[in-house]
């Protein structure tokens, strides 16, 4: 894995139930916080291309506000249509309250 030397995000600032959106290396990525955990994937909808950022996290899953597709952020997977392809997951590193995301 190739971490990024500079942190993305710092944990502190996205709260449990929230996301927020990170750019590494060109790549529009969703941050999300669950239950204290960190999970980040491609912000957008394989099914149009959509920005994820735009819809609601709900538990672990990510509605987009386009179609009503559904994904889980712990996986990529997609969950519900008209998505049937995942999203991309990346890998997340946590120093203290710094975040790193491995594109």
């Amino acid at each position: 894995m190739s971490f990024p030397a500079q942190p993305v995000a710092r944990k502190s600032q996205i709260e449990p139930g929230t996301a927020q959106r990170v750019v590494v290396d060109d790549v529009e990525i969703l941050l999300c916080n669950v239950d204290g955990s960190l999970y980040a994937i491609e912000n957008v909808c394989t099914h149009d291309g959509g920005a994820l950022d735009q819809g609601e996290l709900e538990g672990e899953r990510v509605m987009c506000p386009r179609h009503g597709a559904y994904f889980d952020v712990t996986t990529g997977a997609a969950l519900t249509l008209p998505a049937i392809l995942p999203v991309r997951l990346f890998p997340v590193r946590e120093e203290g309250d710094e975040v790193f995301i491995d594109v």
